[in-house]
């Protein structure tokens, strides 16, 4: 008889905190959709800094505008982070074309996130098309020494992932120089890691590796239209000649800033979560959904709490972090400094894949910790929400990563993500204000019922108790 009580006291008790639950959501999204600031945040971010390159007048900007957004919250605490960053800047625009005879025919060219410059009067060469590293191997360098290595692989159209069809593809533009310079070549075309056709490269973070300075060749994307002509032209003229040229530059180590903000817990002030996105952006666009989209919907998760009246009871902390693009050192800074300081994280999400509508989320985490958060799908569902798996979270929360914390990452619809992703088309007017404000409310939501219930799941530790 005690246990049948017991049971139903815990239904009621559960029923009860589900009502309130489904309340308290609602308001987050009310709030959010009514009232919201991170479309207007956003606006200021990407129309009026623009993009923010690590080491770039515009990326130190971006840092005193979320400070002081971040103080006019009125938050417990707000303080910069230091981190050194590296810092390479574009130069004037690159220019490219192939030649067949006396005809020339520009295509669309950027030079990759670390790149060496051409010299000034550019490289002009004739070209080998191939798929991966491992043809490269088989054509030796006898066939590729002195040429341009043109590499088409492109995204795996029929993956419903996006971002598995990225993953799938992305190693030719990182590692595509390193691995060319090997055999001889002398420069680097990639295809633009994008499933529409169109006339945007898209720039991205690359490695020489160990590559002595001297060895180094020039990398640029192309367009996936680019790609698609050349590599027909390149059927019907294989000794066509290519040449490009961009005016890079790699330079010392400069200081930059995480920004952060915290609300202190009310109940448990040493367990702390964090929410955030990365600061900086790469320069050809504006940065908005990339990570524009992130950082502001973070900020708005502690505004949101504030204004509906929500008090946390363990320490929320918004992360604005810096560095992610080329180098991911915002991240590992604030990491070594939380372990410096013997702070526990119990909670981390991040939003970095676009301002798109949510579909829910992904977990890095324990199977009892992935249990709990599948008793709160619920309470998701009337918004669309329906994406819970277990995954990857987020590069700049990564290195919090223990047997303890639990990380996620937000999951917007990701079909249209990498028509803008590193690209100059990634642009406040290719955000949608609603879609943006349904990310923060959702994560507001998670946040809170994290705060709410801890990291493990309550009826576990009343029926234990």
């Amino acid at each position: 008889m005690k246990n049948i009580f017991t049971i139903c006291l815990l239904a009621s008790t559960l029923a009860f905190a589900q009502k309130s639950d489904e309340e308290r959501v609602k308001s987050f999204y009310d709030a959010s959709l009514l009232n919201g600031k991170s479309y207007e945040w956003l606006d200021a971010l990407s129309n009026d800094i623009g993009g923010r390159l690590s080491g770039s007048p515009q990326a130190e900007m971006a840092v005193k505008w979320g400070e002081r957004e971040l103080r006019a919250l009125g938050l417990d605490k707000v303080w910069l982070q230091p981190v050194m960053v590296p810092k390479w800047t574009r130069g004037e625009a690159e220019k490219a074309y192939f030649q067949i005879g006396g005809k020339k025919t520009a295509v669309p060219i950027c030079a990759l996130g670390g790149s060496v410059a051409t010299k000034a009067s550019g490289l002009k060469a004739s070209v080998i098309e191939v798929q991966n590293f491992e043809e490269l191997a088989t054509l030796g360098k006898e066939k590729i020494a002195g040429k341009i290595v043109f590499y088409n692989r492109p995204m795996q159209a029929n993956l419903i992932s996006t971002f598995s069809a990225y993953g799938g593809c992305v190693n030719q533009r990182y590692a595509g120089a390193m691995e060319a310079a090997k055999y001889g070549a002398v420069g680097v075309i990639v295809r633009s890691m994008n499933l529409r056709m169109d006339d945007y490269p898209h720039t991205g973070s690359m490695t020489y590796g160990e590559t002595p300075v001297k060895d180094r060749i020039p990398a640029a994307a192309i367009s996936t239209k680019g790609a698609a002509l050349l590599s027909a032209q390149l059927k019907e003229h294989p000794r066509l000649q290519f040449y490009f040229k961009q005016n890079c530059q790699q330079f010392d180590d400069v200081l930059s800033h995480n920004v952060i903000g915290e609300i202190k817990g009310s109940e448990f002030p040493n367990e702390v979560m964090v929410v955030g996105g990365h600061l900086d952006s790469w320069d050809l666009g504006d940065g908005s959904h990339d990570d524009g989209a992130g950082v502001v919907q973070s900020m708005e998760v502690l505004r949101l709490f504030k204004e509906t009246g929500y008090k946390p009871k363990r320490t929320i902390r918004v992360v604005l972090f810096m560095n992610e693009e080329n180098g991911l050192r915002g991240g590992r800074k604030y990491a070594e400094v939380a372990k410096e300081k013997g702070e526990k994280h119990i909670f981390a999400l991040e939003s970095d894949a676009g301002g798109f509508t949510p579909r829910g989320f992904s977990f890095d985490c324990s199977d009892a910790a992935f249990a709990q958060v599948q008793s709160w799908k619920p309470l998701f569902e009337p918004y669309l929400i329906h994406y819970f798996a277990k995954g990857g979270s987020g590069a700049d929360i990564g290195p919090l990563k223990d047997e303890n914390i639990v990380l996620a990452g937000l999951r917007p619809d990701s079909q249209r993500y990498f028509d803008h992703h590193h690209a100059a088309n990634d642009t406040f007017d290719a955000v949608n204000k609603r879609e943006l404000e349904l990310g923060a409310a959702t994560m507001t939501s998670l946040m809170y019922l994290f705060d709410k219930y801890g990291t493990q799941p309550e009826l576990e530790e009343k029926i234990k108790g």
